[in-house]
């Protein structure tokens, strides 16, 4: 029997139970994965319920049913930005792209076109970083700033005047270019997956199947090959950040490298 002692506390009203909060990489994967593919299945997870026969069905369903599939992620993405309030260089990117996305959807093509198209994306990125390099922010050091801007002023300093040093600065170009290549290379494998798969004429039942398949195979492939070019461009930086203040210093430790800074007289 549980004594008083040993009962847990039940919570006062002025310590109101946390609800738990679901992440949000979750509902990225609910908005730009799930209800797509939901939206594109011609038999809802067996239960012989399709969308589009509940548009309509034929040819006007089937496209209908493309269309709120490929803007459903377009729409999810805006309006995570607005409410959140987020208008970060890297937030407003990932806006651009999806907007330029939702305008590709109404490019009503098939066969090897598709397959170019569903890679938009990663061309759009890719050539964004590539066009960057000419600029004094290289989409990398965007990157970096925006995972800067919670730090205190005083490590914010510290990162921008590092980030701003010769050896620095050049290899954040370097990395551009890495993650650009890389998406690149992934805007290849996604276009000869879906060039095998999505073999279906526009507008027809095995289109749209044939397309949520295509998604559902290169979701985590995909998603791998960013973390790579991710993972390359930040040893790049990574490397000339040690050359440059000494093992220890990461741009990712704001203190460390304040303090290597400080050792180095740059601050």
């Amino acid at each position: 029997m549980t004594t008083p002692e040993s009962s847990p506390a039940a919570p006062t009203p002025s310590q109101p139970v946390k609800k738990a909060r679901i992440p949000k990489t979750i509902w990225d994967l609910v908005f730009t994965l799930l209800i797509p593919i939901g939206i594109l299945s011609p038999n809802i997870l067996g239960s012989g319920v399709s969308i589009a026969n509940l548009m309509g069905g034929g040819s006007g369903g089937n496209v209908r049913a493309y269309l709120l599939a490929a803007l459903i992620p377009v729409v999810y993405v805006l309006w995570d930005i607005l409410v959140n309030k987020n208008l970060s260089p890297v937030a407003l990117l990932g806006g651009a792209t999806a907007l330029f996305s939702g305008a590709l959807a109404f490019w009503y093509v098939d066969g090897f076109w598709y397959a170019i198209k569903d890679s938009a994306r990663p061309i759009f990125t890719a050539l964004f970083a590539f066009a960057s390099v000419a600029t004094a922010y290289p989409l990398f050091r965007i990157f970096l700033d925006a995972a800067s801007i919670a730090e205190s002023p005083q490590h914010r300093i510290a990162t921008q005047v590092a980030m701003k040093s010769t050896p620095v600065a050049r290899a954040l170009i370097q990395a551009t270019l890495a993650f650009g290549f890389i998406d690149l290379i992934g805007a290849v494998v996604n276009s000869a997956v879906n060039y095998r798969i999505v073999v279906g004429k526009f507008g027809t039942d095995a289109f749209n199947a044939q397309i949520a398949q295509a998604n559902a195979v290169m979701r985590v492939p995909g998603i791998a090959i960013s973390l790579v070019g991710a993972a390359i461009a930040f040893g790049l930086v990574q490397r000339a950040v040690t050359a440059r203040y000494g093992k220890g210093a990461s741009l990712l430790e704001p203190e460390k490298l304040t303090a290597k800074m400080r050792e180095a007289g740059e601050l």
